[in-house]
C-alpha cells in the first residue's frame, strides 16, 4: 500500500510546502538550519589534528544535532532499500523515459537510479569513476565553498532572504543546466 502510494512523484503543491515548513519548524524547535553539507565537518573535525584551524572548533555543541539528522537520512535509505518490494519502481513521465533512452543510451529505468551508470561495476569503468567519484568530489568541494549546499542555501537561505543564498541558488540551476545538456550527453555516449 504505501509503496503504491509512492511510485508516483508528490505533488509540487505537497511537497513543496511540507520543505518549506521544515525550515521554520527546525528553526522553532532547536534554532537550528536546513543543511547537510556542514556534517561533513562535523564529522571530520573529531579526527583532524589541531593546527588545521577550518576542523578545529566544539564539533559536539555545534554538530551533533546535524550528525544525527544525517544518519536518520542514511538510516531511512538502508531501511527503504531492504523493505522495498523488488518490483518497485518509480512512474516517470513518458517523455523523460524517451529523452533518457534517445539522448543518453539509458534504457533500464525501472529502478530508483539508473543501473547502467549507478552500480559496482560501473566504478571501474572510467565514465563511472568520473560520474562517482570525481562528480562526488566536486559536488562536496563545491558546496564547502559555497559555505552550503542545495539544501542549505536554495531552502534556508532563500527562506531567510539571504543575498549569497540568491547567487548559489541560480549558481546551481545554471551549473545543472550546463552538465545536462553540454557535459553529460558526451560522457554517456
Amino acid at each position: 500500500m504505501i509503496f503504491e502510494l509512492l511510485s508516483h512523484p508528490i505533488p509540487w503543491y505537497v511537497g513543496g510546502p511540507l520543505i518549506g515548513l521544515t525550515v521554520p519548524v527546525l528553526y522553532i524547535i532547536g534554532n537550528k538550519p536546513l543543511g547537510v553539507s556542514s556534517s561533513f565537518r562535523h564529522l571530520c573535525a573529531p579526527f583532524m589534528p589541531k593546527r588545521f584551524a577550518y576542523f578545529n572548533y566544539n564539533w559536539k555543541e555545534k554538530g551533533g544535532w546535524n550528525l544525527k539528522f544525517v544518519l536518520g537520512i542514511a538510516m531511512g535509505g538502508v531501511l527503504a532499500s531492504l523493505t522495498m518490494p523488488e518490483s518497485y519502481h518509480i512512474k516517470l513521465a513518458p517523455e523523460t523515459v524517451s529523452t533518457l533512452r534517445q539522448s543518453y543510451g539509458i534504457t533500464n529505468v525501472s529502478g530508483l537510479v539508473p543501473a547502467e551508470l549507478f552500480n559496482w561495476e560501473s566504478l571501474l569503468t572510467f565514465k563511472g569513476f568520473f560520474l562517482l567519484v570525481f562528480g562526488g568530489l566536486l559536488i562536496g568541494f563545491g558546496s564547502r565553498y559555497a559555505s552550503g549546499c542545495t539544501a542549505g542555501h536554495g531552502i534556508t537561505g532563500m527562506a531567510n532572504l539571504q543575498k549569497a543564498s540568491l547567487v548559489a541558488t541560480a549558481g546551481f540551476f545554471i551549473g545543472g543546466m550546463i552538465s545536462t545538456y553540454f557535459i553529460l550527453p558526451y560522457i554517456l555516449n
